[in-house]
């Protein structure tokens, strides 16, 4: 009414009034009453902005790419940009005077355009495509530094980069490219695998093949020891059997010893009788046949003495004329001697 008008901006909005051509008042989430006749204002948005982007581009082997990203920036200094570019609203206070605000994205854009150009002018396509992280870090300290933004009082806050894409027969025969590199990869992935078994199978083999001989060495040495404790048992034997022969050796020495003794000592002993012998024969053949005679009857039996008799009797027949024996004397003297 009567042109007087109430101002009340967000706090994320910086306003500056300007009234004959002087700022009287300025900040942010400010509320006041203005002449609308006399009053400029100026409303600059201090919040964070989010721009995306997507443009096409050149790479250092001319192949061209598609790059999709996002810009995130805050006005740091609203008094440096309100005098380079025009915020004033419109005398309805709610839309801007001119087209400076919907300018200033797309002059990052721009600038983030010919920075990303002079970045992929030195990769090639696939350093490109996998450098992003290196490009977006490039991108991002070449905005912060550039004059452009200083000079606007513009504070970049992020910079992303959500693919970089190539054209799609350039998409194709790098995902060709790739798939017969998967698959050579593949290829070795199972030649190795192979050959990992083959290794494993041969570290089997000679695995296998070292226990058959470990088990063929303990064999052997079980065998050379059995070997030696038989020649150690035959040696034992051996010795055995020389002591028994030694032992038997000295016991026939022993027993030739004692049958010489023996011999010696049966050749005195019947040297002895012998000397008794020619003795007692010396004695009697000094002595009388008639007394030797006698002696020797001391002591027959009747039959023995009648036997002698007649043998006497036999040697004196030539002497005998006749000798008459009756059978009844030999019944007699024969019943005689058979009941003695």
């Amino acid at each position: 009414m009567f042109g007087i008008r109430f101002i009340k901006v967000e706090p994320t909005d910086y306003i500056l009034q300007y009234k004959r051509g002087k700022m009287v008042r300025e900040g942010a989430g400010l509320a006041f009453f203005c002449f609308a006749p006399t009053t400029s204002l100026v409303r600059i948005p201090t919040g964070s902005v989010d721009v995306p982007f997507i443009f096409e581009e050149v790479t250092a082997d001319f192949q061209a790419v598609t790059v999709q990203g996002q810009l995130t920036y805050r006005i740091a200094e609203p008094k440096k940009l309100s005098q380079l570019m025009n915020f004033t609203l419109a005398p309805n206070g709610k839309d801007y005077a001119s087209e400076d605000p919907k300018k200033l994205p797309q002059r990052l854009i721009n600038h983030a355009q010919v920075l990303t150009r002079a970045s992929l002018k030195s990769l090639c396509l696939r350093d490109a495509l996998g450098q992003s992280d290196s490009l977006v870090a490039s991108l991002h300290r070449g905005l912060q530094s550039a004059e452009a933004t200083a000079s606007l009082g513009i504070e970049v806050l992020g910079l992303a980069i959500l693919a970089i894409k190539p054209t799609p027969e350039t998409s194709r025969a790098l995902e060709a490219e790739a798939r017969e590199q998967i698959l050579r990869e593949a290829d070795g992935a199972v030649y190795a695998r192979r050959n990992a078994a083959v290794e494993q199978e041969r570290s089997i083999k000679e695995n296998e093949l070292n226990t058959e001989i470990a088990v063929e060495n303990k064999k052997r040495q079980i065998k050379e020891t059995q070997m030696e404790a038989e020649k150690s048992v035959q040696q034992k034997k051996r010795e055995i059997r020389e002591a028994e022969m030694a032992t038997q050796i000295a016991i026939e020495d022993s027993n030739k010893e004692l049958v010489a003794l023996s011999t010696a000592n049966a050749r005195e002993e019947a040297d002895s009788k012998a000397y008794t012998i020619a003795a007692v024969m010396k004695a009697l053949s000094e002595t009388d046949p008639k007394t030797l005679q006698a002696l020797v009857s001391v002591g027959m039996k009747p039959g023995q003495l009648i036997a002698l008799a007649f043998k006497e009797l036999a040697e004196g027949a030539e002497k005998i004329g006749q000798l008459n024996i009756s059978p009844d004397l030999l019944r007699e003297l024969l019943d005689k001697d058979t009941t003695k």
